[in-house]
């Protein structure tokens, strides 16, 4: 039987695309870990920070659910970007059941189409939100809800990142690294 925490998430701020962070993962994390069990709370300081997913067989969890999409979005991204420089996708795929929704194909060739790169990430990742709550339907104080909780923050914290990044030093390394000669 799930357990329920009514008080910790009805404590929490609603997260809306595109918003400024309400606080870091660390401090999610340590509202949590007052509530849940230690095995949540493992399982939610777990979650990777970067795009390195650990994918492994899928179950209907939420965090496998979250997983399996991703995984197609990225492989659908794989076969995109390696069609066009007309290179092998296999290697750069991740495993999956070699079946993909038609709808991940049509998000990918959308937000692929746009000139602009992070125009395309904030496409994607606007897709990524839109699935989130599709997992979320039907769970408002359990466990699963957390979870999506915490996807939908490392988003806005992802976003976040990219608004406070020094532009003006990135954009210069990146000229540094074109205009240097090749050896």
């Amino acid at each position: 039987m799930p357990r329920y925490y009514t008080y910790l998430i009805s404590s929490l701020p609603m997260l809306h695309f595109g918003m400024k962070p309400p606080f870091t993962y660390e401090k999610f994390i340590q509202s949590c870990e007052r509530f849940v069990s230690e095995k949540e709370a493992a399982l939610l300081a777990g979650i990777p920070h970067t795009i390195e997913y650990p994918y492994k067989g899928i179950t209907e969890s939420t965090q496998d659910k979250w997983y399996e999409f991703d995984r197609d979005v990225r492989n659908e991204l794989v076969r995109i970007r390696a069609s066009r420089k007309k290179i092998d996708p296999l290697k750069y795929l991740r495993p999956d059941d070699g079946y993909v929704e038609p709808y991940i194909t049509h998000i990918v060739l959308h937000a692929h189409r746009n000139p602009s790169v992070l125009e395309t990430e904030k496409i994607l990742d606007q897709e990524r939100w839109n699935r989130l709550e599709d997992i979320a339907m039907g769970h408002f104080f359990d466990f699963d809800f957390l979870m999506v909780y915490a996807f939908k923050l490392l988003i806005l914290l992802r976003w976040e990142n990219i608004r406070l990044a020094d532009k003006r030093s990135l954009l210069e390394n990146a000229i540094k690294t074109i205009e240097e000669p090749v050896t």
